[in-house]
């Protein structure tokens, strides 16, 4: 304490003194008023005040004081603990890469098809598909063999990368067919019967690839080169490569494909005489094409322009044809509105015809066909979640649209024929300029997760310029078709209905104008499939085909067999 206080007294003394050394510095000044001061709001400052409360009248609260009578209740409540429940989860289907299939039905028919597959998923993938149907035959009241295979094997590999995709393909099919169907107004002898050979030998092979491309104005190609031959001496080589490109413009875009298209074959001879038929083209193509892609509204506008050269007959023609299509959403999904018009110029070929018709002779008139225009309107869209449906009306005419019609027989049944097609059981090929007047509808149901019902029609009214009739063409064809399937059990049924058709028909040994209409009958055709899956592994399958029995006619004279049973199984395996 007593140094507390002489500090104290040291302190005061210091600034007592400093304060008595220091001068008076204040000096009297003028100060001028240049401009009168006016006092703003921003110069106002707020004052603070606290209130006083007088306490003293303050009433101090009371203190309460309670008790609770409390009564035993009995009870047999015992909360539980809650716990997270799962969700349940069904397992997912294994997928396998590979699988085996082998059957077995009446008229002794064998069924074989395998897929076996191997690669890296990132990098590359090969596969081969082999598949094998064929059939002794049976149909009753035949003089020729009715019995057919179709043998057909398909590989190829394909190779990822960054930027690219290419994929290069190739297979063979060979078909053996019988023309089985001779006229049964003619009478043969059975030495004719027995001297003609009706088998028939369709030998293709083709190779091919294709190229996709990221990032780039080239988008890719395409490229097949296919050869066809039978066993009569004909044979056909066409190639076919179709490059594409594609340049963006502002939000918009503008692909275009080129088409080189090269097509040479020849016949031993034709129909009626011994010369040699020939026949080559040369169809060089450009489709470009404008693209307007809107949330509700889309449009294609575009083109195809196409340069054909007939290089047997040494003649050429250029064509255009427009490219337009365009839909427009009206109410969401549930009513889109789509319209176009569109045309090609369409390269026939012998493939082609005996792919539509195995019973054609090798002795055809190979051109082209002018598709000059095919308009169309209508709607598509969803009715509700699992009812869709699609309808459409077209009109479209067609310069050498080919018709199937029967060759006239070159015997009466006591003449032998040196070819095996010459006793009117094959088929030859007009053309005529046609114009059609078509509808179509198609109607999907999903009534439920395991089942779904589709049906489909399609109306055509042809009128022909110089032919008669449309040879060979139904002028309603309608399927109806459900499957139902669960996790062990899955069938389905398919109903196909396809009305007349006519054909012309020249009696042995009269001319053209002899001739007569025969129509073919329309048909309907049930097929039923079943099957059970074993395992993930193993599944079993029988089918029916024809299962209404009739033994219709597609073609003048060429019935189908009745009722067709197979069954088998299928192995799915991983290598």
């Amino acid at each position: 304490m007593q140094k507390f206080l002489i500090t104290s007294i040291l302190l005061l003394s210091g600034v007592l003194t400093f304060s008595q050394v220091k001068k008076d510095t204040l000096k009297t000044e003028e100060i001028i008023v240049e401009k009168p001061y006016t006092p703003t709001i921003s110069d106002a400052f707020k004052i603070t005040s606290n209130p006083t409360t007088d306490n003293a009248t303050a009433s101090s609260k009371e203190k309460v004081s309670y008790t609770i009578f409390s009564v035993p209740v009995a009870s047999t409540f015992s909360p539980v603990k809650g716990t997270a429940q799962n969700i349940a989860r069904e397992p997912k289907d294994r997928l396998f890469k590979n699988y085996i299939l082998a059957g077995f039905g009446n008229y002794t028919s064998p069924i074989f098809e395998a897929f076996l597959r191997s690669g890296k998923p990132r990098s590359n993938d090969f596969g081969v598909f082999i598949n094998h149907y064929s059939s002794q035959g049976g149909i009753k009241d035949l003089q020729l063999d009715d019995n057919f295979s179709d043998t057909r094997i398909d590989a190829y590999y394909k190779q990822f990368a960054k930027y690219n995709t290419w994929q290069i393909n190739a297979g063979f099919q060979r078909q053996i067919q019988n023309y089985y169907g001779v006229p049964s107004s003619i009478i043969f002898n059975n030495a004719v019967i027995d001297a003609m050979n009706e088998k028939q030998i369709y030998s293709k092979f083709y190779a091919g690839g294709k190229i996709e491309m990221e990032n780039s104005f080239f988008q890719g190609a395409t490229a097949e080169l296919v050869t066809f031959n039978d066993d009569y001496g004909s044979n056909e080589i066409r190639l076919v490569a179709k490059p594409k490109f594609e340049f963006p413009i502002s939000t918009e875009l503008i692909n275009g494909e080129f088409m080189v298209d090269i097509l040479t074959g020849q016949f031993d001879e034709n129909y009626l005489a011994t010369d040699q038929i020939n026949y080559s083209f040369l169809n060089l193509g450009f489709n470009p094409n404008f693209e307007v892609l809107r949330e509700n509204f889309t449009l294609n506008l575009g083109a195809k322009l196409i340069y054909a050269n007939d290089l047997e007959h040494q003649t050429n023609k250029f064509y255009a044809y427009p490219n337009v299509h365009t839909s427009l959403k009206i109410v969401d999904d549930i009513f889109i509105m789509i319209a176009g018009v569109e045309g090609d110029l369409k390269q026939n070929s012998y493939a082609n015809f005996a792919s539509e018709n195995l019973f054609v002779s090798p002795t055809l008139n190979i051109q082209l066909t002018n598709l000059k225009y095919q308009a169309y309107v209508g709607a598509k869209g969803k009715l509700a979640s699992n009812f869709s449906y699609h309808l459409k009306v077209n009109y479209a005419q067609e310069e050498n649209k080919p018709l199937f019609v029967q060759n006239q027989t070159k015997t009466d049944g006591t003449i032998p024929v040196l070819k095996g097609y010459a006793a009117g059981n094959s088929f030859g090929v007009v053309y005529d300029t046609v114009t059609n007047l078509g509808f179509y509808g198609e109607l999907n149901f999903n009534v439920s997760k395991e089942f779904n019902l589709t049906g489909a029609i399609n109306y055509n009214n042809y009128d022909t310029s110089n032919e008669l009739e449309a040879w060979n063409l139904p002028n309603l064809t309608a399927t109806i078709s459900a499957d139902y399937e669960t996790k062990k059990w899955f069938s389905g049924a398919k109903l196909y209905f396809n009305s007349s058709t006519k054909d012309f028909i020249i009696p042995f040994g009269l001319t053209e104008n002899s001739g007569f209409i025969t129509t073919n009958d329309a048909f309907i055709d049930l097929n039923l499939n079943v099957g059970y899956h074993f395992s993930d592994r193993l599944m079993a399958f029988a089918k029916m085909n024809n299962a209404l029995g009739t033994s219709y006619k597609k073609y003048v004279n060429y019935k189908v067999q009745s009722a067709q049973i197979f069954a088998g199984i299928t192995y799915k395996f991983d290598l």
